[in-house]
């Protein structure tokens, strides 16, 4: 069945027909839309499905619009929705989130009591492979005096204590260290000090610890023997 003209709405034969724009023409029909010139397959232009010659061809332009403050918000909005979705899509290509981290004084201090810790358990490793301690590090319970036994009678024992298993293990000839470094307590048998501090009562564990009390808080316990200077 023969189609029918776009143009006229009358059947199109095959010898006069024009197959263009998805629609069928007369070859006398194919016009321009405004000056009704005639048209053929090489100097039409096609809009929204009509032809058209190249002088009435409809042009297209701009729409300008007035840069209200509204406008200007959503501008600025959709800048800022596109850069941080630009953001997001870029940290997710690498594997890993986007996290902005204030430099805070609370912060630059732990991080230092971490590098302390650290520095720490480096030296502890070091002196260790120095000079090996089958038995490890000695607690503070090993140096308080023995007690007595439970069914101790004077009478019984009249010879007393010797002096060497009541005292505590040799101290540091009453020596005064002052703490050079800031150090959190790792464990529980450590003591914490800040820069500064004096401590007494110090006894020499081994090259890399000692125990003593820190004159300012009262608290005793062991602690390494790098982060203090004799006074």
């Amino acid at each position: 069945m023969n189609p029918l003209c776009n143009r006229c709405n009358r059947v199109v034969y095959p010898t006069e027909k024009v197959n263009c724009l998805d629609k069928y023409w007369h070859k006398g029909c194919f016009t321009c839309e405004v000056c009704k010139m005639t048209l053929n397959m090489t100097n039409y232009r096609g809009f929204e499905k009509r032809p058209y010659c190249n002088a009435h061809y409809p042009r297209t332009g701009f729409t300008c619009v007035a840069d209200t403050p509204e406008n200007i918000r959503l501008k600025q909005q959709s800048k800022m929705q596109s850069q941080a979705r630009y953001r997001e899509d870029f940290e997710k290509s690498k594997g890993k989130s986007f996290t902005v981290v204030t430099d805070t004084p609370e912060l630059q201090r732990l991080k230092k009591s971490q590098d302390q810790v650290s520095n720490i358990k480096y030296h502890e490793e070091f002196e260790k492979s120095k000079t090996p301690h089958p038995q490890g590090n000695p607690s503070p319970a090993a140096f308080q005096p023995m007690a007595a036994p439970q069914n101790y009678h004077r009478d019984s024992h009249p010879e007393p204590v010797s002096q060497a298993a009541a005292a505590p293990p040799p101290s540091a000839a009453g020596k005064r260290y002052r703490a050079v470094y800031d150090y959190a307590a790792a464990d529980e048998d450590e003591v914490s000090f800040m820069d500064g501090d004096v401590i007494v009562d110090v006894q020499q564990i081994d090259v890399g610890w000692m125990y003593g009390r820190v004159e300012r808080t009262g608290q005793q316990g062991m602690l390494p023997a790098n982060y203090v200077e004799a006074v």
